[in-house]
């Protein structure tokens, strides 16, 4: 049975996660980086380094994919690659009105572009982008193989894919910690600041859920991807998954 995040209502998970999306909008930034005590932004640096580096020479990809974009706080630190062009999708129409915003104060208005879009039905065209990225996003797919497989349909050959997401630590006492703050913790500050009790009830309930490390290199190959690699973060709280598309 999918991890949904209002187990009261009779709506796909799709809907449910947009439906969830637009009522943390407002304090989602806010309530990221409070919770991960700012953790995040070093993760997602990371897994910008690890697809500069992912080919050699280091990887200069001139349009890029932004999936599950949010308010874009990763299509920004994919600005350090250099590219032509960051396209962002988004189902959460909250979500990329502030992302948007975001994006003419920065003034990059011109170089990412914030579009709706369904992570599982792009809507693209085969072979468009050099580089495929998503952070903490592909948790929140209603069919995590089918995703996968329309990411690396966009993907062009040679291109490179890289999936930010939390993970399970495996590590005593890690994972003990980690299960206490997720279930405990987490649920109580995104409570109080977001109103919203059940997103953040969802959150450690779709991580728990989701098929991290060697379970997950076995989907992404499985949608296409070759020359997979997996890198954890942080004992294991989050983790960067690369793969390939052949040229």
């Amino acid at each position: 049975m999918a991890v949904v995040p209002y187990k009261d209502k009779d709506t796909s998970k799709r809907e449910q996660v947009a439906e969830m999306f637009d009522s943390i909008s407002p304090k989602y930034d806010l309530l990221n980086h409070v919770l991960s005590g700012g953790i995040d932004i070093l993760w997602r640096k990371r897994a910008i380094r690890e697809l500069r580096s992912s080919k050699t020479p280091a990887y200069s990809p001139k349009t890029i994919l932004d999936i599950a974009t949010g308010t874009g706080d990763f299509a920004l630190e994919a600005l350090a690659l250099k590219p032509r062009k960051i396209i962002g999708v988004d189902i959460s129409e909250g979500m990329l009105a502030i992302g948007r915003d975001k994006m003419k104060k920065r003034g990059v208005e011109s170089i990412i572009e914030m579009r709706s879009g369904d992570s599982e039905r792009l809507p693209f065209t085969d072979n468009e982008f050099d580089a495929v990225i998503v952070s903490f996003g592909v948790r929140n797919f209603e069919n995590l193989l089918k995703g996968l497989t329309d990411m690396y349909r966009v993907t062009r050959p040679g291109g490179v894919c890289v999936v930010l997401e939390f993970s399970n630590p495996r590590q005593f006492p890690f994972k003990q910690l980690y299960s206490f703050y997720s279930r405990t913790i987490l649920p109580l500050i995104g409570r109080v600041v977001s109103k919203d009790s059940s997103a953040y009830t969802y959150l450690p309930e779709s991580v728990q859920a989701f098929p991290d490390g060697p379970d997950f290199l076995r989907i992404y190959e499985t949608a296409g991807f070759t020359n997979t690699k997996w890198i954890p973060l942080t004992f294991g709280v989050a983790s960067i998954y690369i793969g390939h598309k052949l040229a």
